[in-house]
């Protein structure tokens, strides 16, 4: 799975991980997540994030 780069702080979305700060499961691609999820270190909006190209 695709990570993806929060372009405000650097902060990488995990899918293997998830994010427990907003109760998202680990195996959760960054395109299920909920529109109204936020970066949970600076709070930037889903659509500030950019796939990590490998």
């Amino acid at each position: 799975m695709d990570k993806w780069e929060c372009q405000v702080c650097g902060y990488i979305y995990d899918p293997e991980m998830g994010d427990f700060t907003q109760n998202i499961k680990p195996g959760t691609p960054f395109e299920d997540l909920p529109d109204n999820w936020v970066c949970p270190l600076c709070g930037a909006s889903k659509n500030i994030f950019r796939k990590i190209v490998r």
